[in-house]
């Protein structure tokens, strides 16, 4: 059960996380990301607004010192004063006559000013419409939008939704695309001569247990794990540092991807007091000048719930694709894959593996990526998931084993044979 901001519940002996709650619903709603209740914990305050409900404010009576009298005077003044009505009909009135006592030479001039009028508004309309027409006929061609196939079209479907930016949505995937060229990593473990590969997992094992009793976004695990990797690319950290540098990335991630982050002192918990506060900032604005505040790195989970979209994948293809994912995070050698190119090949693993098919061509067309492309990835994580599991690293399996997640982590691997076969194609 994740713990009360700010507050350090009672925790049983040698553990410092609490484990996954059986009652998670992370899995039963996909779309809009299901959030922590927004309740106040037992025995917290209840929330209210600094002012009154604008959104009811009509019903609202506010009574201010010195105005009752004021008021009075207003209301008096209104019943004395002529109706509005009553004006109009006089108005009315007066130009009517006013109108029938003009001679035939004023009426032929108001009428004559009155087509002026008029040609002058009809010639300053027919520029702007010539403008208008040559500005949509000089679009340069690298701005028009390029027409979606009807059969690759996953997007119409939505568009009543604003949320959704179907009018966008593949616009923006190609720019996170191209984006990730900036991003592009190595194997930096040469370069870090206190760290290795197994320090690394560690870690990594260590914040999807963050992640889970904090309750937080996927999204938010990833991003964190991406900066964490990008700031160790640039700057050798002793062993000792290496937890703060993981917490305080997760930090940073959650800043920027949840509505309701949690505080410096939840992750100086989380970390057994083994930094100060101080240390934390310090940390917070090493790595932000590292990555020059360019942190909107694109990562494989955006791209995998893209992509599974595409061929309207289930929850529970979808999760063991998810699954498959978060493994790799942990893989060293798996580092300097694209996120696009990783999340490709684990949904492929994933449509393998429940016999769903192979790479359609619906998915080449958003993913860019052939089957050839993604057969060396594929490998790779065939490899990585058919080693004996680390004890020391128990999170991600233990966390898939849920009944929440459909326990894809127990699902027989599939056959080589039959993932050679779907390579091929």
């Amino acid at each position: 059960m994740p713990f009360t901001r700010g507050k350090k519940p009672a925790l049983p002996a040698g553990s410092k996380i609490t484990k996954l709650n059986a009652t998670t619903s992370e899995n039963q709603e996909e779309g809009p990301q299901v959030k922590r209740s927004s309740s106040p914990p037992h025995g917290a305050p209840k929330k209210r607004t600094a002012f009154i409900d604008i959104t009811n404010a009509h019903k609202v009576q506010i009574s201010l010192p010195g105005r009752k009298k004021e008021a009075g005077k207003k209301q008096v003044k209104k019943t004395s004063a002529p109706s509005v009505s009553a004006k109009n009909h006089a108005n009315l009135t007066k130009s009517l006559s006013a109108s029938s006592d003009r001679t035939p030479d004023e009426k032929e001039k108001t009428d004559s000013e009155e087509g002026n009028e008029e040609a002058v508004q009809k010639d300053v309309a027919a520029p702007v419409e010539e403008l208008v027409a040559a500005a949509a006929r000089e679009v340069p061609a690298h701005l028009q939008k390029r027409p979606i196939p009807e059969e690759f079209d996953i997007d119409s479907e939505n568009s009543e939704d604003c949320y959704m930016c179907p009018e966008y949505a593949k616009e923006i995937f190609d720019y996170l695309k191209q984006r990730e060229e900036k991003f592009v990593l190595c194997n930096y473990m040469p370069q870090q001569p206190s760290l290795n590969p197994e320090m690394r997992a560690i870690l990594i094992d260590w914040l999807v247990e963050v992640q889970e009793n904090f309750e937080l976004y996927h999204e938010t695990l990833y991003l964190a794990v991406k900066m964490a990797d990008h700031y160790l690319s640039k700057t050798p950290v002793h062993r000792e540092l290496l937890q703060l540098v993981g917490s305080t990335a997760m930090l940073i991630a959650s800043k920027f991807e949840e509505r309701s982050p949690p505080c410096v002192d939840d992750f100086l918990y989380i970390c057994d007091d083994a930094y100060k506060r101080e240390e934390i900032i310090s940390m917070e604005a090493s790595i932000l000048q590292a990555l020059s505040f360019d942190i909107n790195i694109p990562i494989p989970y955006r791209f995998l719930r893209r992509y599974a979209k595409c061929v309207n994948a289930g929850m529970d293809t979808l999760t063991l694709a998810r699954y498959y994912c978060e493994m790799s995070l942990m893989e060293m050698e798996l580092v300097s894959e694209r996120g696009s190119l990783l999340a490709s090949a684990c949904l492929l693993m994933a449509l393998v593996t429940k016999d769903l098919g192979g790479w359609r061509p619906i998915l080449q067309f958003h993913s860019g990526y052939q089957t050839s492309d993604l057969a060396p990835v594929v490998r790779k994580l065939y490899e990585m998931l058919l080693a004996p599991p680390d004890d020391k690293l128990r999170a991600v399996r233990s966390k898939y084993s849920h009944k929440v997640f459909f326990e894809v982590a127990s699902l027989p691997l599939v056959d080589v044979d039959i993932l050679d076969k779907a390579l091929s194609q």
